[in-house]
């Protein structure tokens, strides 16, 4: 019957007048003013694609019908058109561009599993999606075939949340492979943050070399130490060593040898069985152990990662416990864990990746007791650990590290202005006693250069030294240098590139700014230009390749500002400032802190020094 017959009969029987009227015959009410209506409907969309939906559903107005064919059955979808290419690039081609389909009441979808096109098709009604793990990966694989990203999004979202070490290459894999790229980056996120955890999982033990060598070729892997590279291609060619073990030279490259401990290599020389049988590659290390053995210079060492500046204890009317880490890329400081116990005049440095700080002394209203603790921090899982102290108390000590050893230099106990110097050794956990200084110093600045030790400066509680002594660990003997142009006591000392730096200290009568440096080749020491404030127990360390000052005090009390030097241009520019201005802190580099979530890991049972 046709609808308007049927409306006039309607209106009959309810008497109704149904007679159509012009506008002539329509009276108008008039309309004073200017104002006019503005209304929105807020859920008028969502209200009208549940009509569209339930029309769906009842198969009417509804003008496609998808047939999806896989794996020899066939399931039949109604739907409409224009909502199909509202969400869908793919589907908005397929019917505006006069493709067969446009006009075709039937369309054939093929290699997709009828479910996920039944969940695509309700997204595109609904807004909604549910998937869980064991379809989310058909969903992915279809949405990005459709294009439809945000169906995409949530899957990807959803992965990211499950990614864990035994699954993270395999879900990288796949969305590098389907074009997913917020995905495949995420996952890449996860295997640089988590490493060493992924190195020990089977998918990762199943990487072809090709696959392996992208991997640790990554400047972005977050290691504490580049052993744990090394260690991770070793394990991969002891999967399948007679397939694998050709592929050693070409990892070997990936790797930073110069990286790498001297006494690590000598261990792996002595004692790794596809050394053995590779000769090439037994070849290729002894040579740069040898370059190492000898202090030749070297490339300067890369460091993996995002490195980050970590400041330990210091002073500050008492003593301080806090850890701090500085991020020059980012200009953020992360607060971690606190010290044990309160220290200032401590020394640190990094072994193997960890953060250790030697000596010092705990100074509060109540007392004032100097430390022979030895403690490191794990950036893995901001958490400290004690290790065996030293034989003697040390304060205002000169730290640094040869070959994985620690030498803490001089220092005061007590009254006692101290000579003497004590090496630990990180896998016995033992302290003995090397050959002591010919001159006692406290707040000497202590570097190690090439397989040497340096002694600079310093005060024996008489006199202030501007004199340089060298240690020789193979000989286990001191050696008179050339002396610095300036009496320094408190100084900041560091190593860079074949030089010594000594920056800022104290003479007797003032704080200093300013820098000498010092040739190793040459036993020569020039000025450089000087820094910006004057400073005396500071910290001072090296950052990709940039000298950075932080801290300390002069004439006008605690400094929080920090200074960075670009040798190339010789010069200092303020970068930053501390949360708060003190003293006397402990500073060094090393790998970023992990997210919060990142599981413990036991250092103790780490593999990172190859033995």
């Amino acid at each position: 019957m046709h609808f308007q017959k049927s409306l006039r009969m309607f209106c009959s029987r309810k008497k109704l007048q149904c007679k159509p009227k012009t506008c002539e015959t329509i009276a108008v009410p008039s309309m004073k003013g200017h104002g006019y209506l503005d209304y929105i409907i807020e859920n008028h969309t969502s209200k009208a694609f549940e009509k569209m939906d339930e029309l769906r559903k009842e198969n009417l107005l509804c003008d496609v019908l998808l047939r999806v064919s896989y794996k020899g059955k066939e399931k039949y979808f109604p739907a409409h058109k224009i909502v199909l290419a509202s969400c869908s690039p793919f589907f908005r081609a397929m019917f505006t561009n006069n493709f067969r389909e446009c006009h075709a009441r039937e369309v054939t979808i093929k290699d997709i599993c009828p479910i996920v096109m039944q969940r695509l098709i309700e997204f595109a009604y609904t807004s909604r999606i549910t998937v869980g793990e064991k379809c989310v990966l058909h969903v992915l694989l279809a949405a990005m075939r459709y294009q439809m990203e945000d169906v995409a999004k949530a899957c990807s979202d959803f992965l990211v949340k499950q990614l864990d070490a035994s699954n993270v290459i395999g879900i990288s894999n796949y969305a590098e492979q389907i074009g997913c790229i917020e995905l495949y980056r995420k996952g890449r996120e996860y295997i640089n943050t988590h490493f060493s955890e992924v190195t020990k999982e089977e998918e990762f033990f199943n990487l072809s070399h090709c696959q392996l060598l992208d991997l640790v070729s990554q400047e972005s892997l977050n290691v504490l130490c580049e052993s744990e590279v090394y260690n991770a291609c070793l394990r991969w060619m002891q999967w399948d060593l007679n397939s694998r073990a050709k592929y050693f030279h070409v990892l070997l490259n990936a790797v930073h040898l110069y990286s790498l401990p001297p006494k690590f290599l000598e261990v792996q020389l002595k004692k790794c069985p596809i050394l053995s049988k590779e000769n090439n590659c037994k070849l290729y290390l002894s040579k740069i152990f040898q370059e190492m053995s000898l202090h030749k210079p070297i490339p300067h060492p890369k460091l993996r990662g995002n490195q980050l500046i970590y400041m330990a204890g210091g002073y500050l009317q008492n003593s301080l416990s806090s850890m701090d880490a500085y991020n020059p890329q980012t200009g953020e400081w992360v607060k971690l864990a606190d010290m044990p116990e309160p220290r200032s005049g401590l020394g640190a440095c990094i072994v193997y990746g960890l953060f250790y700080t030697v000596g010092g002394r705990n100074i509060s209203s109540m007392e004032s007791t100097d430390s022979n603790s030895l403690i490191y921090f794990n950036p893995v899982n901001n958490q400290w650990k004690a290790r065996s102290p030293m034989n003697i108390a040390r304060n205002r000590v000169g730290v640094a590290v040869i070959d994985g050893a620690i030498y803490a230099v001089g220092g005061s106990c007590g009254s006692e202005h101290l000579k003497s110097v004590e090496k630990y050794d990180p896998e016995n956990d033992t302290w003995t006693f090397v050959a002591s200084m010919p001159t006692a110093r406290i707040g000497a600045g202590v570097a190690a250069c090439r397989g040497r030790l340096y002694a600079v400066g310093g005060f024996d509680g008489e006199t202030r030294w501007n004199t340089v002594d060298c240690y020789h660990p193979e000989e286990d003997r001191w050696q008179p240098m050339a002396s610095m142009t300036t009496i320094r006591s408190g100084a900041g000392v560091i190593a860079l590139d074949n030089y010594l730096y000594a920056v800022g200290g104290y003479d007797g009568t003032n704080q200093l700014d300013n820098v000498e440096r010092y040739s190793v080749d040459r036993n020569y020491w020039e000025p450089m230009a000087s820094m910006k404030h004057r400073r005396s127990a500071h910290g001072l360390t090296v950052h990709q390749g940039k000298i950075y000052a932080l801290g300390g005090f002069n004439a006008g009390g605690f400094l929080s500002s920090v200074e960075c030097y670009c040798p190339e241009r010789n010069e200092w520019m303020e970068v930053t400032e501390m949360p708060t201005g003190y003293s006397g802190m402990g500073v060094a580099v090393t790998m970023e802190p992990c997210p919060k979530l990142v599981d413990n890991i036991d250092v103790d049972q780490m593999d990172n020094q190859g033995y």
